[in-house]
């Protein structure tokens, strides 16, 4: 059953839930202020998704299995081969049709979701709404664990999905590329130091993550309501988009909604912040200009 877009609905998945080729996929973590410093420290959602998930559900632990253990920065992606090995081993294969969702913020999701689409497979969605739309319709959730053979994955990378911090270096400079931060405004702007260095790095502008959800459910705006966030930082003015968080996961958010807008060409700067700031060499730009 292959989905025609990046989200799919809840009654959609309601009604694919029987389908063989279907694997869904958990991809919850919870982040907590770091009392002691900068930044956050990342929990687990495993034991959410072992109290209750939906029907089919294998959890994706983000934190280390989903990490390039070699990166300084927390989160990365791991290489495209090994990536299809750990996927594969969820039994997911390049005929699957993936659905993915997260307990708290969808950001999770969409960071599982745009690693999907950085090695090449397309049918892959997030659930509008999450686990909370679906539980509160009252649709069925289980704790039995799934089990799926292994099988083998074809990747085909594609590495202008991904951006690192030359690339982000040269569009500084560069009137083709706009840059975009997707942190709160208050930290863009640098009133509020979460990383350790306060500010933007320069020339970005802010377009919120939370601001393309609607407030009393958390599902997405429809396109026609994302599409002015992003003009007004003039991202469909230039080709090439670049998105960038904290740690390269709200980032994906935006970048989820840029696809949504038809944006034909978009990466995410996936050390982010945490990777920027650790160089004090790198400059950041304070305020709310860009």
């Amino acid at each position: 059953m292959p989905v025609s877009g990046p989200l799919v609905t809840t009654q959609w998945l309601a009604a694919a839930l029987s389908d063989p080729t279907l694997r869904v996929l958990d991809a919850t973590v919870f982040l907590h202020a770091n009392p002691n410093g900068v930044g956050y420290i990342p929990e687990s959602g495993h034991a959410r998704w072992a109290a209750a998930h939906i029907p089919g559900a294998q959890f994706v632990d983000l934190i280390t299995a989903f990490s390039d253990p070699h990166s300084a920065v927390r989160f990365t992606m791991p290489a495209a081969a090994r990536f299809g090995e750990l996927a594969g081993g969820l039994g997911v294969g390049n005929d699957s049709t993936i659905v993915i969702y997260s307990s708290g913020s969808p950001m999770w999701a969409t960071r599982l979701w745009w690693m999907f689409r950085s090695v090449g497979l397309d049918n892959c969605a997030v659930l509008d709404g999450g686990l909370a739309k679906w539980q509160r319709e009252e649709r069925a959730v289980t704790t039995a664990v799934p089990q799926f053979p292994a099988v083998p994955l074809r990747v085909a990378p594609r590495p202008a999905l991904w951006a690192d911090r030359r690339d982000v270096l040269a569009a500084m400079d560069d009137a083709a590329v706009c840059t975009i931060n997707a942190l709160s405004p208050s930290v863009y702007s640098g009133e509020q130091n979460t990383y350790g260095r306060a500010g933007h790095i320069p020339g970005s502008r802010n377009v919120f993550y939370h601001d393309l959800l609607h407030a009393a459910d958390e599902t997405w705006h429809r396109p026609e309501q994302l599409r002015p966030l992003f003009e007004a930082v003039g991202a469909y003015a230039r080709p090439r988009v670049i998105c960038y968080c904290g740690g390269g996961i709200s980032a994906t958010m935006d970048a989820l909604a840029l696809v949504l807008t038809g944006h034909p060409d978009i990466a995410v700067y996936d050390g982010s912040m945490m990777e920027w700031v650790a160089d004090p060499a790198l400059p950041l730009s304070l305020g709310m200009d860009a």
